[in-house]
């Protein structure tokens, strides 16, 4: 669960930014710009992140406010899971990110698979659709739905050499014997969730 301080920045700049999306009045707009500051000196009072990076980071993000959209494809070959190392952190993930505009989340899974591990995949079901806030993550700027698909290996390879852009090592784990995990990402009560889902056909979608 985020912290209270951590939910009261989120909100302010939502509610800063979908007013500056809508704002005429110029006293209105110097209204939500200070909201705006509001939390970004929020967030640099409880956090090491830099106070101008913060700024950015919210200026950045224009229009209405709403969540961001993570996808993540769960892979099983033989019982065992695909992982794939991430750069920034050195942690483990399941193949996934940010989803891009134009693609479905199906597409994304596959696509994401692809770029992240050298393998090719087929999005089968939607074994989850997470609110990230609930579930252990360290705390981040971003309210973040956080969405897992079930996809079939169906050919490529591992990226070889130093790996792809974004992650540095490709593996399969056995779910008793995970690596350490990029917790940004997933938890390790996620991964094994989705293991458990992966493996009943018949299992329902979760949802926060």
């Amino acid at each position: 669960m985020d912290p209270q301080w951590l939910k009261w920045a989120k909100q302010i700049q939502a509610i800063s930014q979908s007013g500056l999306a809508y704002v005429r009045d110029i006293y209105d707009k110097e209204r939500y710009e200070m909201l705006r500051e509001l939390a970004v000196e929020i967030m640099e009072q409880h956090s090491d992140a830099d106070k101008e990076h913060i700024r950015a980071a919210f200026a950045s993000d224009t229009g209405y406010a709403t969540p961001k959209t993570d996808v993540r494809a769960v892979v099983m070959e033989a019982g065992r899971l695909l992982l794939v190392r991430e750069r920034t952190d050195g942690g483990w993930s399941l193949p996934g990110g940010w989803a891009d505009v134009g693609y479905s989340p199906f597409q994304i899974a596959v696509k994401e698979t692809r770029e992240e591990s050298g393998y090719e995949v087929k999005a089968e079901r939607l074994l989850a659709v997470l609110d990230k806030q609930f579930h252990g993550h360290p705390p981040s700027p971003w309210h973040c739905y956080k969405i897992f698909i079930a996809c079939s290996l169906v050919g490529g390879a591992a990226a070889g050499g130093e790996g792809t852009l974004e992650t540095s090592e490709v593996g399969f784990f056995a779910p008793d014997s995970l690596p350490p995990l990029s917790l940004e990402r997933n938890t390790e009560e996620q991964v094994l969730t989705m293991v458990r889902l992966y493996a009943d056909p018949h299992a329902q979608a979760l949802c926060d």
